[in-house]
């Protein structure tokens, strides 16, 4: 059974066909990166009008990059929640054109299980385990008990650790995208140079939530409070310093959460999941099995939507052609009828 998936949730213009849930056919990415850069953030109206001028093009080299025909399309898998909508509305709106004019059926895809389902591409794993998202929109920890069983434990409150990552990164000019910036620096960065602060969260309530606003506003208007000795200011030190207590930060979550649940298995996914300080902290987990999908599967593409969706058309479940798109999830309802 093969799938076309189509992800245009935020600046990523991605088709991905994959044969059964695995094997993956071919996987563009269209980024828009260059278009962005000089803002140091997406712009969401110019989003959405490079995603209507690249969408089909993007589709036609999917399909070539993959050696089938359209005939050979079983199902068109699309994003249609959470993101931006304007981006979100040109995928699903091509979708299901495409889907009415080649006879198939329409399978709306939520953007946070698709992360999740990304790193299962790759790697054979077991259910139930402890899915960790962490991106620029979106930090969650859940348990996963099948491909859209997901019962979410803990989240942000405020900022998502991915915006956390960009905003410092913008404020210091350290680059764009802000994540990979910041990655590169910490590499030469003294990790204890500055010591920032854990929120103070009503553990009762927020067992397993993160928050970064404060950790953002004490690296951008703080930062002289917290260092630990007299020596010279230097990004490196920043950047390294801010990425141990931001990912740190959320490693405790994630490791409660795994005694609590009583889980063996961590799965992360999202961009923040290719932070190389995330995949060395996880990795000395004890007797945790660790799943991180491959860097190119990390940030948003097609592959994981057309995976997750041969899923829900093995067990027979199609969108409406009236399904909408949604900026925001919050109970993760089914869109099928």
């Amino acid at each position: 059974m093969k799938i076309i998936g189509i992800e245009t949730s935020c600046d990523e213009c991605s088709v991905a066909v994959v044969e059964d849930g695995k094997r993956v056919l071919s996987n563009v990415v269209a980024t828009q990166l260059d278009i962005h850069r000089p803002f140091n953030g997406v712009v969401p109206e110019i989003a959405s009008r490079t995603h209507t001028e690249w969408i089909w093009p993007v589709v036609m080299r999917a399909i070539a990059d993959a050696g089938i025909q359209k005939s050979d399309i079983d199902g068109v898998a699309v994003t249609n929640r959470p993101g931006l909508v304007g981006s979100l509305l040109v995928g699903l709106s091509f979708a299901k054109g495409f889907a009415y004019a080649i006879s198939r059926p329409l399978i709306a895809v939520d953007h946070i299980l698709a992360h999740i389902y990304a790193a299962h591409l790759e790697h054979e794993i077991a259910y139930p385990y402890l899915g960790l998202i962490a991106s620029g929109g979106h930090t969650i920890i859940s348990r996963m008990d099948d491909f859209d069983a997901i019962t979410v434990l803990g989240t942000t409150i405020d900022d998502a650790c991915g915006e956390a990552f960009d905003k410092v990164a913008k404020h210091y000019g350290f680059g764009y995208p802000g994540g990979l910036a910041i990655d590169k620096l910490a590499r030469m960065g003294n990790r204890g140079a500055y010591n920032f602060p854990d929120p103070s969260l009503h553990k009762g309530e927020h067992t397993y939530d993160v928050s970064y606003s404060g950790l953002k506003t004490a690296v951008i208007n703080q930062l002289h409070q917290f260092k630990n000795d007299e020596g010279d200011t230097r990004p490196e030190d920043i950047a390294a310093s801010f990425e141990k207590a931001a990912i740190d930060m959320l490693m405790k979550r994630v490791s409660k959460a795994l005694r609590d649940e009583g889980l063996q298995r961590l799965v992360a996914g999202g961009g923040v999941a290719a932070n190389t300080y995330l995949r060395e902290i996880a990795g000395s987990l004890p007797g945790v099995q660790i799943y991180f999908p491959s860097l190119k599967l990390c940030t948003d593409n097609g592959a994981m939507v057309a995976g997750i969706g041969y899923h829900y058309l093995r067990n027979n479940l199609s969108s409406s052609r009236s399904v909408n798109a949604y900026s925001r999830v919050d109970d993760f309802k089914k869109s099928y009828p």
